[in-house]
């Protein structure tokens, strides 16, 4: 699976986000393309509350606070 991770600097749910990635990725074939919000105005107007966001296909698959159980039960599904 291959998802988009949606981040910002100075955002410590982002920063725990991706650390959480790639401790799942250990166990879970999975990769992503990051894109910082800031760098695109209406991908920051869509996100900016919302970040960190996990999309895939257009769908937003997790948003905020994203932990290890939530990226497990996302791929277990």
């Amino acid at each position: 699976m291959h998802v988009t991770f949606y981040w910002q600097d100075n955002c410590p749910l982002c920063d725990e986000a991706e650390m959480m990635m790639k401790l799942a990725q250990e166990d879970y074939p999975f990769t992503w393309t990051s894109v910082d919000i800031q760098t695109d105005d209406d991908i920051h107007e869509k996100y900016m509350l919302m970040v960190p966001v996990l999309e895939k296909d257009g769908e937003v698959l997790l948003y905020g606070n994203i932990g290890y159980i939530d990226l497990v039960d996302l791929f277990e599904k």
